[in-house]
């Protein structure tokens, strides 16, 4: 899952993005509006934590303009403001859920990882194809019941693949959705990644290389 975390304040931003970071997400940081409005603008992230007072370009316009560009990018608004006014014209602007500060962890990656679910098409947490098994939710992966000791990255593309469901998936689009934009495109990331997720699969090799397109279940 790939994550925007956007906060005027760096300290709690940064804090946010490690904290995702630690639950196997890839996250981009913004501290202004008008920069988050440019990452959203030509990455594809599954959801954005979003706080409405940032300098640059308030929250409440980076959120209608995104919901104006009809993506799949789901909105979690965070704010100190908890009057219900405040709320509503959030949730009216486009955004899918609501956050007030202070809030306490466990709760805000429970609402990040409801709303990764629903930017695509309705996924159940817990994946299964030809005897791979991934629980979303809980990070643990396995194949024929046997359990794998998998990576942050190896568990990020086994989970774009199983949510592909037998569709060929890119390099470029496994590198948008598992790495950060810090990212270097060229890198020989994916095809490490995918030559070690497969030694750990073990035989007969499940994933299927498609030359110049990409990679299948």
């Amino acid at each position: 899952m790939r994550v925007l975390v956007v906060d005027d304040e760096t300290a709690l931003a940064d804090l946010i993005a490690r904290g995702l970071t630690r639950q196997d997400m890839a996250v981009d940081v913004a501290y202004r509006g008008d920069h988050a409005d440019e990452l959203l603008a030509v990455n594809d992230y599954d959801v954005v934590v979003l706080d409405r007072d940032l300098p640059g370009m308030h929250g409440d316009e980076v959120a209608r303009r995104q919901t104006a560009r009809s993506g799949c990018t789901r909105i979690l608004m965070l704010t100190a403001a908890t009057a219900l006014t405040d709320r509503v014209h959030g949730l009216e602007l486009g955004a899918d859920d609501y956050l007030p500060k202070p809030f306490e962890f466990p709760e805000l990656v429970a609402r990040v990882r409801a709303l990764g679910r629903r930017s695509t098409a309705a996924v159940a947490p817990v994946l299964e194809r030809g005897g791979l098994l991934l629980d979303s939710n809980r990070r643990i992966a396995t194949r024929d019941g046997r359990p794998l000791d998998l990576t942050t990255k190896e568990l990020g593309v086994l989970e774009v693949l199983l949510r592909a469901d037998g569709r060929i998936v890119s390099a470029e689009e496994l590198l948008e959705k598992v790495w950060d934009m810090n990212i270097d495109p060229f890198t020989a990331a994916v095809r490490v990644t995918m030559s070690k997720l497969r030694k750990k699969l073990g035989a007969p090799d499940p994933i299927r290389t498609v030359p110049g397109k990409g990679y299948a279940l």
